[in-house]
């Protein structure tokens, strides 16, 4: 078979610290639990509990408050101890029930019961998707509902598409989810498919993957009609805008016309299996631990609410105090200012950075912002970090930035541009061809803040 990739740009993208792709190890039950009442991104849910309530596990204890907002369930049984508000970072509000696990389980261990998704309509199987919390497990946090209701009146045909692209190996855990939950991807594809009036199922799995594409299609295909396409593993292949390019290549050379594309990863379509079919809530997630600072980097099955300390520990702690945490992929990841903040259903991977050295570990995004500069000064957290970091380093005219970008621009040119605060219409519509896939932050040796700058260039002021 062919394999489609987009033409020009990227990187490939290697880490020994991420952890093996072997299989999951169930991690532990949290004593306490904090449960954010917010998706990331998104809308606050109304809590429907208060403080000294006890909660079943899988209880809703928020329900949802029209977009943007995903009803809660309690990831354990236990007593509200406090529903508490703090920052997690730069200055972002988090609201939450912290929950003492206490009591018996009710879903733990025990075989659901198997309902009949097909007798359903779309408008049911979207309500019980709505009803059971599902939202974007890839790193979003949007809710699969208002995913969903944007496709399911659409003017052209609908295609709904599996993603199954692995060009970063922190994506470990779906790595292991495909293989461990393949046939609750696949029902799940089916269901999303008939929510979303989805006419066509699309697989997009990476090249090195293929066995994996076979599987699946032949599982989904026996009830939907289906297709396989083996894309590249060059990073940022997995991204919406790479996938449409290399779909756009495929029906061209096929002739076919896939229309409007529904984008689910293996993690969202297992959740909404076990929605629609085990009327089950997102209460655990598979998720990558990892980082040149943990003693045994694995993927672990933990619950919702289970603090980051809890999950570095399970992986035998940290061989060296870490300077660096961070939620994500090294590349894109948010960095992490307390070992106390939750997992939640948008987090695929945690990792703790021991030093400076290595190639993608030293990437800015993920330093610790409130404190420290790279170079060591101490710097108010109210000052953009930005504009910090352009002061401190110095562009050296390499031009490896221009060789990555997959959209053709020049981050050089736009960053000098920026930094000198000339500003023009040419300028504004350049930069919003950026997508943030954070390529030419990667290979940059100077370590600029290129493509957040881009994205973002009111943050870059002072």
């Amino acid at each position: 078979m062919k394999v489609y990739s987009f033409p020009h740009g990227g990187i490939s993208f290697e880490d020994p610290t991420a952890p093996p792709r072997d299989e999951s190890a169930l991690s532990f039950l949290p004593s306490l639990s904090i449960v954010p009442l917010v998706a990331q991104n998104g809308s606050r849910s109304l809590p429907v509990v208060k403080p000294g309530d006890t909660v079943c596990e899988g209880q809703l204890i928020a329900r949802r408050q029209g977009a943007g907002s995903a009803n809660v369930h309690s990831p354990v049984p236990g007593k509200i101890l406090e529903n508490t508000t703090w920052n997690i970072a730069r200055g972002v509000l988090c609201n939450s029930m912290v929950i003492r696990m206490e009591g018996a389980f009710s879903l733990l261990g025990k075989t659901g019961h198997d309902y009949d998704w097909r007798t359903l309509s779309p408008f049911e199987l979207r309500e019980l998707i709505t009803e059971f919390g599902v939202v974007d497990m890839d790193g979003t946090g949007v809710p699969v509902s208002d995913t969903i209701s944007l496709f399911h009146r659409a003017h052209e045909p609908v295609t709904l598409l599996v993603r199954c692209v692995f060009d970063d190996p922190w994506l470990a855990a779906d790595y292991v989810l495909c293989q461990e939950r393949v046939e609750s991807i696949a029902l799940g594809a089916l269901i999303t498919a008939r929510a979303a009036h989805a006419s066509k199922i699309v697989l997009a799995v990476s090249e090195p993957e293929k066995k994996l594409g076979i599987n699946l299609l032949e599982k989904i295909s026996t009830e939907a009609e289906a297709t396989l396409v083996l894309v590249g593993s060059r990073y940022p292949q997995r991204n919406t805008r790479e996938l449409e390019i290399v779909l756009h290549q495929y029906e061209r050379k096929e002739k076919q016309h896939f229309g409007a594309l529904l984008c689910m990863g293996p993690a969202t379509l297992a959740a909404i299996c076990d929605a629609v079919t085990l009327h089950k809530p997102v209460l655990d997630r598979y998720i990558a631990v990892g980082g040149s600072a943990v003693r045994r980097p694995r993927v672990l099955k933990a619950r919702l609410g289970s603090r980051l300390e809890q999950l570095f520990d399970e992986c035998g702690g940290f061989t060296a105090r870490p300077k660096r945490t961070a939620i994500g992929s090294p590349l894109l990841g948010r960095p992490v200012f307390s070992l106390d903040e939750p997992v939640t259903a948008a987090s695929y991977a945690v990792f703790a950075i021991r030093d400076e050295h290595g190639g993608f570990n030293k990437n800015p995004r993920v330093l610790d912002l409130r404190t420290r500069s790279r170079l060591g000064a101490e710097r108010p957290a109210s000052v953009p970090f930005k504009l910090d970091y352009a002061r401190a380093n110095k562009c050296i005219g390499c031009g490896e930035c221009r060789t990555v970008c997959p959209v053709g621009l020049d981050p050089e040119d736009l960053y000098k541009m920026l930094i000198a605060r000339v500003f023009s219409r040419e300028l504004g519509l350049l930069t919003a061809r950026c997508h943030g896939c954070g390529c030419c932050e990667a290979v940059c040796p100077s370590r600029l803040p290129l493509s957040r700058l881009i994205i973002n260039p009111a943050g870059g002021g002072s």
